[in-house]
């Protein structure tokens, strides 16, 4: 049995979001498809049809956008059948370029608010696990040699899914979100750098395959949760301790921040035969700066 770590990014264009994180949901082998499954039921739940017949996945910044909690607001909670009516045509007249009712919007708000909640429902019910790397806005540009090595925030990362998964006594695999593909080529030669030319990664891919996966977002729903975590990460999930002081959203933070906590990993690392506490998010204020990696 094997686990796979779906991972997404957020932020990273620099313009509205106040993190950038990098992170993702690890699912057992066996419940990828049950899970799966239970996503496009729900999707058909909430929505009454499939987003990708009309062009749309479900990303984060879709179904959370502050629009959709005003949408969803403008008036009681809708029955399943009319929500399901008021949505289909919400998004028929979308892709005619027409302009939907006032009714219309207010459905299509609270079924991405009624699909947001039940995907974390369903990362529980799946034995889903958290894990994330976040850093301040524009801070993961590193310049000279260190531009051809991992940063920090990668290595805690794979850190925490390494220790996760010796607990477990399963390998794990690396499933990412395609982009542009220079960038995904360039990243696949720091990551291969990393497990090849370091002690430490090395050591790693004990437990974790070193090749990552590529795959199309809109064709995997479990990528498409990992964007959901994430875009709620980077705007209800703080930890002011350690330097985390930008604005959150209220609204987000009260729906789905104790869901992000309970989510991620929890247990031990060591370094140095000294054995800590570690949680599956982490902060890393200065990822191109030199130290423990």
């Amino acid at each position: 049995m094997a686990w796979l770590l779906f991972l997404d990014e957020s932020g990273h264009d620099h313009r509205q979001m106040p993190y950038e994180v990098r992170g993702g949901i690890a699912l057992q082998d066996a419940q990828l498809w049950p899970f799966t499954r239970a996503v496009q039921q729900l999707e058909q739940v909430a929505f009454g049809c499939s987003l990708h017949d009309f062009q749309k996945e479900l990303k984060g910044s879709t179904l959370l956008d502050k629009k959709r909690f005003r949408f969803a607001n403008q008036t009681t909670t809708m029955e399943a059948g009319e929500r399901q009516k008021h949505c289909r045509a919400f998004l028929m007249k979308g892709f005619q370029k027409a302009k939907p009712t006032s009714s219309e919007f207010c459905a299509y708000g609270q079924a991405c608010l009624e699909m947001a909640r039940g995907i974390f429902e369903l990362l529980r019910d799946h034995k889903a696990v958290l894990f994330a790397s976040m850093i301040p806005r524009g801070s993961g540009k590193a310049t000279g040699p260190a531009e051809e090595l991992l940063r920090k925030d990668q290595v805690f990362l794979l850190e925490r899914f390494f220790y996760f998964l010796e607990k477990q006594q399963q390998n794990g695999l690396l499933v990412m979100d395609g982009s542009e593909k220079s960038a995904d080529r360039r990243f696949v030669r720091r990551l291969e750098g990393y497990f090849i030319k370091t002690n430490t990664g090395r050591y790693r891919t004990q437990w974790i395959v070193p090749t990552p996966f590529f795959v199309a977002s809109d064709m995997a729903y479990p990528i498409q949760a990992a964007d959901l975590c994430i875009y709620c990460l980077n705007w209800a999930f703080r930890l002011p301790t350690q330097g985390m002081n930008e604005p959150v959203r209220e609204e987000m933070r009260l729906e789905f921040g104790e869901w992000l906590r309970r989510l991620q990993f929890h247990g031990e690392g060591y370094k140095d035969g000294n054995v800590f506490e570690v949680w599956g998010i982490c902060y890393v204020p200065n990822p191109c700066a030199p130290g423990r990696a």
